[in-house]
C-alpha cells in the first residue's frame, strides 16, 4: 500500500514536494491556507487587472526552478534572454559620479539622439548604460561590459577585477564565511562606496533582499560565483510571460490532479501531532482532524516553529529560527496614459527606483495606449509601512527623472503591494539557523526557501527545498517500512 502524505503549504516548495512524491506513487494531499496556490509567487485580480504579488525573475543557473517549469509544461511561458542584457538608468544631472564616460545611445522614449562628448545629464536627460555579456566563456564574458560601465570612474572599473577573482576562492559552505558582511569583504578589496552602490548592489540587493553591505558573504558568494563567475549563460535573465498564478499555481494544481493528488485550498492547519503507533494527526483550524503516514511542513519559518511537534528537533534549534527574521519587498504599480518605457525592464541607480518592469500585456490591461509599470523594491524596510500617497510623491517624480516621456504623461492609476515577510533576512550568521529537510521525527520533513538549501531565499531555493524534502521523506518511509 502506498504511503499517505500530507503536504502543508502550497508555495513553490510545497508544490514541488507534492509533485515529486505523487510521481513516486504516494497518496498525496496538499493543504493550503489561502484560496490559491503559489505562496509568495501568486496573482490576484484588481479592477480587471491580474497583479502578481511581486515581480519575480530567474536566471539561467536556476536549474531546479527551470526543471519545475518544464514539469509544469510552462517553459515556453518563462523565456530566458539570449544573453544577459540589462539597461541601467540614472537621473540626469542629479548626484552620482560626475566624471562618467559619455552616455550610450538612447533607447528610451524621449532619451533622444546621443550627445557625443556632452556631459551626461547636462540637458536633464537620464544617464544610461548597458550591461550585456559576450559569448566569451565565464568569467571573461562580463569583462567588456564592466570595462565600459559609465557610472564608475576608470580606476573604479579597474578595481572590480580584484574581488571578482577573490570571490572564486570563497567557500560559501564555510561557517566562517557566513559570519562576514559582504560590504566589509568588498571594501577590503578596494571597492569604494560608489562601486558598491552603483555596481555590486545591482545584483546583490535584488537577489538577497537585504542592503548590499549587510548581506551574508556566504550567500552573496553563491550569487556571484554561480551567476556571474560561472558559465557564461548562468546570469541570463528569465521573466515570466504569464501571471505567476497561472505559471505556478494553476499549472501546479493541474499537474497534481493528473497525478492523482488532492489539493485543498482555504484550509489552515493548527497542529501536527505524532500518533503512538506511527503517522500523524493533523488538526485543522476548522473541521475534523485528518491523518497521514508522513508530513511535509512547507510553510514559512515562523509558522513552522508553531506547528512542528515537540521533540522533532532540539528546542534551541526551533527557537533559533526566530533569528532568521524577515525582509520586506514592496511593489509600486503605476499606470500611465501613454507608453513611457520601451524595454521589458530596466535597473536604476542614484534613484529610489531599483528595477522597473513593463506589466502592460501580462496584466491584461485593456486601456488602449496605456502602459503599466511596476517598480520592484527589495530590502524595502523604509517603505514597508509608508502610506501609498507618500510613495506616490516619491516614485512618480523618480520615474519622470528616468523616463522623459513620463514627465508629460498622466498617471491613470497608482497602487502599492507589500510583502512584509517576503524572505528571511539574509544577514551574517543565518546559515547556522537554517535546518536540513530531515527532522528527528520519522516521516516528518521540512521544506521552504528558508531551510538549508545552499541557496539564498529565492524561487530556486524553494524548489530545491521541495526536492530535498521529497527525497528525504521517501528514504525515511522506506526505512520505517511504510512505503510500497
Amino acid at each position: 500500500m502506498s504511503s499517505k502524505v500530507m503536504v502543508i503549504g502550497g508555495g513553490l516548495a510545497g508544490i514541488t514536494a507534492a509533485i515529486a512524491l505523487a510521481e513516486s506513487g504516494a497518496d498525496v494531499t496538499l493543504l493550503e491556507a489561502r484560496p490559491r496556490l503559489g505562496g509568495a509567487t501568486c496573482s490576484f485580480s484588481r479592477d480587471g487587472l491580474t497583479v502578481d504579488t511581486g515581480q519575480h525573475v530567474f536566471l539561467g543557473c536556476c536549474s531546479a526552478y527551470r526543471g519545475l517549469l518544464a514539469r509544469l509544461g510552462m517553459t515556453e511561458h518563462a523565456p530566458l534572454q539570449d544573453r544577459f542584457d540589462v539597461t541601467v538608468l540614472a537621473p540626469g544631472g542629479s548626484g552620482g559620479y560626475g566624471g562618467v564616460d559619455p552616455p550610450v545611445r538612447g533607447r528610451f522614449r524621449g532619451v533622444g539622439p546621443p550627445g557625443a562628448g556632452r556631459a551626461p545629464g547636462a540637458d536633464g536627460r537620464p544617464r544610461q548604460a548597458r550591461l550585456r555579456r559576450t559569448a566569451l566563456p565565464g568569467p571573461l564574458h562580463m569583462l567588456p561590459a564592466l570595462g565600459r560601465y559609465p557610472f564608475l570612474s576608470f580606476a573604479e572599473r579597474m578595481s572590480v577585477g580584484r574581488p571578482a577573482l577573490g570571490m572564486r576562492r570563497v567557500n560559501p559552505a564555510d561557517p566562517a564565511v557566513d559570519t562576514q558582511r559582504f560590504g566589509d569583504w568588498l571594501a577590503k578589496r578596494g571597492q569604494s562606496e560608489r562601486t558598491r552602490r552603483a555596481l555590486w548592489d545591482l545584483f546583490s540587493v535584488s537577489a538577497l533582499n537585504i542592503a548590499g553591505d549587510d548581506a551574508s558573504l556566504a550567500l552573496a558568494a553563491v550569487v556571484v560565483k554561480t551567476g556571474l563567475l560561472g558559465k557564461n549563460n548562468a546570469a541570463d535573465i528569465g521573466v515570466p510571460a504569464l501571471p505567476l498564478g497561472e505559471l505556478h499555481g494553476d499549472a501546479g494544481a493541474t499537474l497534481l490532479a493528473k497525478l492523482g493528488a488532492q489539493v485543498v485550498m482555504g484550509t489552515k492547519v493548527s497542529a501536527v501531532e505524532p500518533v503512538p503507533h506511527g503517522g500523524y494527526r493533523i488538526q485543522l483550524a476548522q473541521g475534523d482532524p485528518v491523518t497521514a503516514d508522513a508530513v511535509v511542513l512547507a510553510v514559512p519559518h515562523e509558522k513552522a516553529a508553531a506547528l512542528i511537534p515537540a521533540g522533532a528537533l532540539p528546542e534551541r534549534t526551533v527557537a533559533g529560527w526566530a533569528g532568521l527574521g524577515a525582509s520586506p519587498i514592496v511593489n509600486v504599480h503605476v499606470i500611465y496614459d501613454r507608453p513611457v518605457m520601451d524595454l521589458p525592464f530596466v535597473a536604476a541607480i542614484d534613484s529610489p527606483v531599483q528595477w522597473v518592469f513593463d506589466r502592460t500585456r501580462i496584466s491584461g490591461l485593456d486601456r488602449p495606449g496605456h502602459q503599466y509599470l511596476a517598480i520592484s523594491l527589495s530590502a524595502a524596510d523604509d517603505y514597508a509601512d509608508t502610506p501609498a500617497a507618500r510613495l506616490r510623491e516619491i516614485f512618480v517624480p523618480a520615474l519622470a527623472e528616468l523616463f522623459p516621456a513620463a514627465r508629460d504623461a498622466q498617471v491613470a492609476e497608482f497602487f502599492v503591494t507589500r510583502e512584509r515577510r517576503a524572505t528571511f533576512r539574509q544577514a551574517p550568521g543565518t546559515a547556522a539557523l537554517r535546518p536540513k529537510a530531515a527532522t528527528q521525527q520519522p516521516g516528518l520533513v521540512l521544506a521552504g526557501a528558508w531551510t538549508d538549501t545552499g541557496w539564498p531565499d529565492t524561487m530556486e531555493g524553494a524548489v530545491r527545498s521541495g526536492l530535498a524534502a521529497a527525497a528525504e521523506l521517501k528514504a525515511s518511509l522506506s526505512t520505517i517500512g511504510v512505503s510500497k
